[in-house]
């Protein structure tokens, strides 16, 4: 590490602390040149995931844009927020256990339906109705009597 001052490349580190949750590591350094101290602040560098569009787009992974589509499928349901997010995070969890780079649309869908469908059975219609692109309405009505048979 560089001294931010006088530019020499030797150091000591003073003190160590976790900050942001664990996330980030503090530490206080020392320059072995000139004596002053400075902070630096290390955290793990987050590898971008991309998700693979039906069409096989790659887009980036977007939390807003899946927690904005759990939004609209909850609409006037009485649904907290702190459940949406929930939602989220668990997806966001499970993600970064089972893929690195990229991960095909169709299992963050997935993913999604499944716990709207037992959270909510309006939201799920909702969701599916989107997700799914339902052409007419007997694909929607294959979808009701799939979700009917589930109970």
């Amino acid at each position: 590490m560089f001294c931010p001052y006088c530019k020499h490349d030797d150091d000591k580190v003073i003190d160590s602390r976790s900050s942001n949750e664990g996330t980030v590591i503090r530490r206080r350094r020392e320059c072995t040149k000139c004596s002053r101290r400075y902070t630096t602040y290390e955290r793990v560098e987050e590898v971008p995931l991309f998700v693979i569009k039906k069409d096989q787009r790659r887009e980036l992974y977007d939390r807003k844009k899946v927690l904005a589509g759990i939004h609209r499928a909850f609409e006037k349901r009485p649904v907290p927020a702190e459940l949406q997010e929930q939602i989220v995070t668990e997806l966001e969890k499970m993600l970064e256990e089972k893929f690195e780079k990229e991960v095909p649309s169709p299992i963050i869908g997935e993913f999604v339906m499944d716990k709207l469908a037992k959270i909510d059975q309006v939201a799920y219609v909702r969701f599916a109705s989107v997700y799914r692109q339902f052409k007419d309405i007997n694909q929607f009505m294959k979808e009701l009597q799939t979700l009917l048979k589930k109970n």
